[in-house]
């Protein structure tokens, strides 16, 4: 088999909200900015770092984003905050999923930088054969890093599949012409990645396996 499936990383491979949240609030404290809530927190996750603190704090002009967004960074790649750590099942589907013969990628809201750090601890980077970073192309609901790793990969939209946990992932999806898959588990309740498109909501990754054997991706030409 060749098809391509691309994972969203927060939220879809990894359980990072907690430590995602709590730099954000440590940003907007080293800013004198009001701390938001858990609930605010996590409605920006899965967006590009700028995007992600520009709907957060929208009064913000561009320098202090880019200070927010320098400060959550700093933050967030000095281990200070509780580690994230992968979600059940995620390791094993991603090494049957290549051992299958299925092109592997990630098209994340993360950093370039943050992304490796983790691809780095997990040891999941040589299963994946591209990855694309907000800080790298435009941050989704835009379909650009999707549209890249069909390029990179030469495969076609319906050659694909999205997996994800927001409806960022999904609207970006259905931007790119490619089928988007929630899972549950994340930031995002399981009506509003149906309302954004998704093609199936599963539980967890070990449902989106079940899914995958029942309902093979077309083969790529």
């Amino acid at each position: 088999m060749s098809e391509l499936i691309v994972f969203d990383w927060d939220g879809t491979l990894m359980d990072s909200e907690g430590r995602i949240v709590t730099c954000l609030q440590r940003a907007a404290a080293d800013l004198g900015r009001p701390v938001p809530s858990p609930e605010r927190a996590r409605e920006v996750i899965g967006l590009g770092l700028i995007e992600a603190v520009s709907r957060l704090f929208p009064d913000a002009d561009a320098r202090e984003v880019q200070a927010l967004a320098d400060a959550y960074r700093r933050h967030f790649l000095a281990d200070e905050v509780a580690g994230s750590e992968l979600f059940p099942g995620a390791r094993a589907l991603l090494e049957r999923l290549a051992d299958e013969g299925r092109m592997l990628a990630v098209a994340t809201g993360k950093s370039r930088a943050g992304l490796e750090k983790e691809l780095a601890r997990t040891g999941l980077a040589d299963l994946f054969v591209v990855t694309r970073c907000a800080d790298e192309t435009r941050s989704k609901p835009h379909p650009q890093m999707l549209l890249e790793i069909l390029d990179w990969t030469g495969r076609e939209p319906h050659q694909a599949l999205m997996v994800g946990d927001t409806e960022f992932d999904m609207v970006m999806a259905a931007g790119a012409g490619v089928p988007g898959v929630g899972v549950a588990h994340g930031v995002h309740p399981p009506e509003r990645l149906s309302a954004a498109g998704a093609r199936a909501v599963l539980d967890d990754l070990h449902a989106l396996g079940r899914w995958l054997a029942d309902q093979p991706l077309p083969a790529a030409s």
